[in-house]
């Protein structure tokens, strides 16, 4: 089963008047896993579809959904896949890809057939991004001894992380797409501090590996005219381009990247001070 929904993009300066009810249902994405389906939602946001797949008892196939007019779904867009659960496998155009947890899979553009498993004794969890593409790029599987791994931040401002860039052009050719996880360790709740924006890519977050009974208050909105919206385990974020993304829990977590929009630059961002936010 396919379910499929729709966000348009908004204008900053209509946030402003958004209550919590507006806030959420604009740019959070509550439900991501249900047993033997696919979850998409469509986005405005340069046209990046954020998804989860949780596969049970059966194989789960990614099809076409109306807002593509296309005959596959990947006629004219690449997927970014990462494994958030326990061992699964993805078959591509009959070739098979085993990811543990926190392995990514990238799939190209033109690619026919694309199938979700989870393997004998396990729950898989497929977290996806998926963006238009111009271009016919390889499939390829990007495992933690791929990644290309950075530390960031200090246990004194309690954001001390592990950065795992996964699906970005330094390991895997791509049209637009870009996504990796990032790791908080233990007692470090805070994360992209100092926050940033980046004018020519959009963002999506999702956060997993929460603790049971904890949240995140993840920060959007302008620099100077912030938001924030509480989130729980295993949900997604829509961030538009002119707006922060950065959050912290009540306890350590990960969370997985993904990036769209007409720049492959990574460190193509604008700071912003932990002060100067308001």
């Amino acid at each position: 089963m396919t379910n499929y929904n729709f966000r348009y993009a908004t204008n900053p300066r209509d946030i402003k008047g958004y209550d919590t009810s507006e806030l959420r249902n604009e740019f959070l994405i509550q439900e991501l896993f249900i047993k033997n389906s696919i979850q998409l939602t469509y986005s405005m946001y340069d046209r990046l579809i954020v998804g989860g797949i949780m596969p049970v008892d059966k194989s789960l196939r990614l099809e076409t959904i109306p807002y593509l007019k296309s005959e596959n779904f990947l006629d004219r867009r690449e997927l970014g896949i990462i494994n958030v659960g326990d061992t699964g496998e993805v078959i591509v155009d009959g070739v098979k890809y085993v990811l543990n947890k926190k392995e990514a899979l990238y799939v190209g553009q033109g690619s026919k057939e694309v199938i979700f498993s989870t393997l004998k004794g396990g729950q898989a969890l497929f977290y996806i991004n998926s963006a238009p593409a111009h271009k016919m790029f390889p499939t390829k599987k990007v495992s933690q001894k791929d990644a290309e791994i950075i530390q960031l931040g200090e246990e004194k401002f309690a954001n001390k992380r592990i950065l795992n860039k996964l699906i970005v052009n330094s390991i895997v050719e791509t049209c637009q797409l870009q996504m990796g996880l990032t790791e908080l360790l233990p007692g470090n709740v805070w994360n992209t501090m100092p926050a940033h924006t980046h004018n020519r890519r959009m963002e999506a977050y999702f956060y997993f590996d929460l603790e049971a009974g904890q949240t995140i208050c993840h920060f959007m909105g302008e620099p100077q005219n912030t938001r924030h919206i509480f989130m729980q385990n295993n949900q997604a974020v829509l961030s538009p381009e002119w707006s922060i993304h950065s959050g912290a829990g009540t306890a350590n977590y990960s969370f997985i990247w993904g990036m769209a929009g007409e720049n492959l630059d990574y460190s193509d961002m604008d700071i912003c001070a932990p002060n100067e936010l308001k």
